[in-house]
């Protein structure tokens, strides 16, 4: 059974044609007309039929169409002489029936269901896939303070990426099903990249949560000095190749139009830094908070009590950590790539500003020359207490000489008589 079209109102060129035929006089007309006289109606039966199929004809099949007739009811009233038109359209519909086919296995289709449209669909796929974003997360880590690279490669040659510059105090490391060659970061991807710094910072990318510790493991094999808490940090890049400029900066999160390795050298160089002077912030911080306690148990008490020993080991730290963030790290040096490349220098900078690189050095310098004065002034204390040790000891000797001097004359005065 076939639904069809049911129409609710009449055209306006319907109605057109309807006033003139009421106007005319003439009372002929081509369509079968039937009047009723009476003092206040007349009645007029019009023929109309409407058909709308949503289903061709088929071969060999008997289609019957019934159709219903359009009943327009006309009031006149003959005192005032003129015409209140009461126009009502019954439901006209069309009904088609095969006798090859059963009702159940045609379709249906009804005029208020949903009507899907595939041009809008792709237009609105397209829209879809120019305003998506590739979502990587980035991990840096720092566990140890040397990694021997020389022995992690060695180990990892297959997974090796030949380098682009001649920085020589980080590796990395690519890890990935296929065999291609290229960077593909494309939603559900898993390529991961590991770079690994000389100083002891490990930089994540696109490495899921629970498969960490297998990378981490990797690198341990490597590593000396390891520390008893590990620092971490996350960062995100996202890519979206219809973006208008090569990067933009965002919350937590950097944003270009694509991501390839030597944007992996250059982001990873910048947060394997960030995270290893955090760790080396830190154990400034706890210098700087042991030598506040001792400038306060000298302004109770009015005494140092510190051991010389322990003073040399506070120099040494001190020492070790200004060198370690200066030479090891090198702070101060510009990335190779960002040297021959605009567009990765406007990421190196971006991303130091990001992370204050710059203003947290300035920090640690500052509180260095704080534990660096500190020190200084303590060694100032232990010299001149063994300055004073010194001074009491020739004084007892001198005094001890004086005294055998003395015994010495009084036991031979007695033998000279």
């Amino acid at each position: 059974m076939l639904r069809t079209v049911s129409c609710s109102h009449l055209t306006l060129r319907t109605t057109l044609r309807l006033r003139t035929f009421l106007s005319s006089s003439s009372s002929s007309s081509p369509v079968n007309t039937s009047w009723s006289s009476s003092s206040s109606s007349s009645l007029i039966s019009l023929p109309h039929s409407h058909s709308h199929s949503f289903l061709p004809s088929l071969p060999g099949t008997t289609t019957t169409t019934t159709t219903t007739t359009t009943r327009i009811s006309f009031t006149q009233s003959v005192p005032t002489k003129t015409r209140d038109i009461d126009v009502g359209l019954s439901v006209t519909r069309c009904i088609s029936s095969s006798s090859s086919f059963s009702s159940s296995s045609l379709p249906t289709v009804d005029w208020n269901d949903a009507v899907s449209c595939s041009e809008v669909s792709d237009s609105r796929d397209r829209s879809v896939k120019e305003d998506s974003k590739t979502s990587i997360p980035v991990r840096a880590f720092f566990f140890s303070t040397s990694v021997d690279l020389k022995s992690l490669v060695e180990q990892n040659k297959p997974n090796f990426v030949t380098p682009s510059s001649r920085m020589t105090n980080y590796v990395v490391l690519k890890f990935d099903d296929s065999k291609g060659r290229g960077t593909s970061f494309s939603s559900g991807s898993s390529t991961c990249y590991m770079v690994v710094f000389q100083y002891g910072s490990i930089v994540l990318f696109n490495v899921p949560e629970h498969e960490v510790d297998g990378f981490l493991k990797i690198v341990k094999k490597h590593a000396s000095g390891l520390l008893p808490e590990m620092r971490k940090d996350e960062y995100e890049v996202r890519e979206k190749p219809t973006l208008s400029t090569w990067m933009q900066g965002g919350l937590d999160y950097i944003m270009l139009q694509y991501l390839n390795i030597d944007g992996i050298r250059t982001i990873g160089s910048v947060l394997g830094q960030s995270i290893a002077l955090d760790y080396y912030g830190r154990q400034v911080d706890g210098m700087v908070a042991e030598f506040t306690d001792i400038n306060r148990e000298m302004e109770a008490t009015g005494e140092f009590q510190m051991q010389r020993k322990k003073l040399f080991q506070l120099v040494g730290k001190a020492n070790s950590n200004l060198a370690d963030v200066i030479l090891k790290l090198g702070l101060f040096e510009r990335s190779d790539i960002a040297w021959k490349d605009a567009k990765y220098a406007q990421i190196w900078e971006y991303l130091r500003d990001e992370f204050e690189l710059t203003q947290r050095f300035a920090s640690l310098d500052f509180k260095l020359k704080f534990v660096e004065h500190n020190i200084r002034f303590l060694q100032e204390i232990l010299q001149n207490r063994k300055s004073d040790f010194l001074e009491w000891l020739i004084i007892a000797l001198i005094g001890a000489e004086i005294l055998l001097s003395l015994y010495d004359i009084i036991h031979r005065s007695p033998v000279t008589l």
